[in-house]
């Protein structure tokens, strides 16, 4: 089955997906064997873990084509990949579909913010007028090889113009021909609840970020509330940087690998996530007898 296909699946089943964002190839081997039926591939992630900045719009689309294309290479689940904005008008948007959609996405996630953007639970936002997304959807959606590939509509407009301006703006996109709808960073849990009262008849995302804007809530409450997708985003990369820090902090004090070994993994699990034993078969397979 098609990537794209099993996504549309995902969407369309009644448990709400449990979506973990990764930023690079190992990230994304780990949630895979995990077991997660889907990855975010986060643009969040991919600004920290590989430019070592924040998530303010300095990342370029061959960056993320690039990382898309490594994690699409090495798993067979389906990746929802963060586009921003698209990386410009409905021209660059067209462009910017068409470089994902090779690099191996099963579904695009698009925003309504201006260029460059910012993280969606940082302050000081803007967004494009609702005219021009619904251009840019259906740029997005007419340059599509595949026309089961998932276009996200992401709107940040609830921060910057209001709960009643997100709603008209979602209800917009979905008529524009999105495939699901993402309110980003609603604060209020009376907000949270009303979004898919608000917004009917299209998967919805909710966005949990750990210490941002929006409270956390279970799989099973998000689900009870009417959300399609659970969004995880950057979990894993904070679980990351929590153990990077544990173990050098160790290495530095101690000037030592002797008492490391709680803190990172073994030899063999290393070499077991890397498939070494699968190089060294095709290795034996192509060497000359």
């Amino acid at each position: 089955m098609l990537k794209t296909e099993k996504f549309y699946q995902l969407l369309q089943q009644q448990e709400t997906l449990l979506l973990p964002g990764a930023y690079d190839g190992m990230t994304a081997r780990i949630l895979e064997e995990a077991g997660f039926e889907a990855i975010y591939v986060t643009g969040a992630g991919i600004a920290n873990a590989q430019l070592g900045w924040a998530d303010v719009g300095l990342t370029t689309l061959t960056e993320i084509a690039q990382v898309v294309s490594w994690m699409s290479d090495i798993t067979k689940v389906p990746l929802v990949v963060d586009a921003d904005t698209g990386f410009g008008n409905s021209i660059n948007m067209q462009r910017t579909i068409k470089i994902l959609e090779k690099a191996g996405a099963a579904a695009i996630q698009i925003e309504d913010q201006v260029m460059p953007k910012k993280c969606g639970h940082f302050n000081g936002k803007e967004v494009i007028s609702q005219e021009e997304m619904i251009g840019k959807i259906h740029a997005a959606l007419d340059a599509r090889q595949d026309e089961r590939l998932a276009i996200i509509a992401r709107t940040d407009a609830l921060s910057v113009l209001g709960f009643d301006e997100a709603i008209k703006r979602a209800n917009a996109y979905k008529e524009a021909g999105a495939h699901a709808i993402f309110i980003e960073a609603p604060q209020e849990y009376e907000q949270i609840v009303e979004i898919p009262k608000l917004v009917t008849g299209i998967p919805l995302i909710l966005n949990l970020v750990e210490g941002g804007k929006t409270p956390l809530f279970s799989q099973t409450e998000v689900q009870e509330m009417g959300y399609r997708v659970m969004l995880c985003a950057n979990t894993v990369l904070r679980g990351a940087i929590k153990g990077v820090k544990d173990a050098v902090n160790v290495l530095k004090q101690e000037q030592s690998q002797k008492n490391i070994a709680p803190y990172i993994c073994s030899w063999e699990e290393r070499q077991e996530l890397f498939k070494l034993h699968e190089i060294n078969k095709m290795e034996e397979k192509y060497s000359e007898k």
